[in-house]
């Protein structure tokens, strides 16, 4: 579990059958075997090196996520460790697994901030996205400013410090991104199939206010 909050930005190339990622000396040491979010994606540290780790990574994950595009062009990646107990939720809670892919429409530089316009790839997963809800982008903790009335895309608000100290700095529009929607809208969809026994499939529009007016909740 993460919370994301990054503590080092580095690069990724393949290695092997895995992936080497290189990454600043403040986030070592590392223990082999230990959780580390890679733009989002919980991998395990399969080797430790000077500035760098080895992860095993499967075929499946370099080509449901950005990994594989990065990894092939020695990309920018994001780096978070696990989260301890003890520590401050700073963030919100991030499982490190990616929900679908998100394209980058395009990055608008403000006085003071960057607005940032992003569209699903895969439209099931919209129906967990809404203004102000929480959404890890490439392993970044973010909130949505604003999201379109059909839910395929949402704009983010990019403060300085999180432009600065993360990849989007890098991001290009048209560039593939990772995104995991808040596990809370996840577990709230969950439970709402349980209460009514009814089953209720992937599409966008099951959940909606009609759905939840025919089924008790009002």
């Amino acid at each position: 579990m993460f919370t994301g909050l990054i503590k080092g930005v580095g690069t990724i190339h393949l290695h092997g059958g895995g992936v080497l990622v290189e990454a600043p000396t403040s986030f070592f040491p590392l223990t082999l075997g230990e959780s580390i979010a890679v733009d989002g994606v919980c991998l395990t540290v399969s080797a430790i090196r000077k500035n760098a780790f080895l992860a095993d990574i499967s075929e499946e994950t370099l080509r449901r996520t950005s990994l594989g595009d990065k990894a092939y062009e020695k990309g920018f990646v994001n780096l978070e460790p696990a989260l301890r107990l003890s520590d401050r939720l700073g963030g919100h809670l991030v499982s490190g697994h990616i929900d679908g892919l998100g394209k980058v429409d395009s990055i608008e530089t403000l006085d003071n901030s960057w607005n940032l316009k992003i569209s699903w790839e895969d439209i099931v997963f919209a129906k967990y996205t809404c203004d102000k809800a929480s959404i890890a982008l490439n392993g970044i903790s973010l909130t949505i400013a604003e999201s379109t009335q059909e839910g395929d895309a949402f704009s983010i608000a990019v403060i300085p410090h999180t432009w600065v100290n993360t990849s989007l700095r890098h991001l290009k529009i048209g560039e593939r991104i990772n995104l995991e929607a808040d596990l809370m809208a996840k577990y709230a969809e969950n439970l709402l199939k349980k209460a009514t026994n009814k089953p209720m499939n992937n599409k966008v529009q099951d959940l909606s206010l009609d759905w939840l007016r025919n089924n008790g909740f009002s």
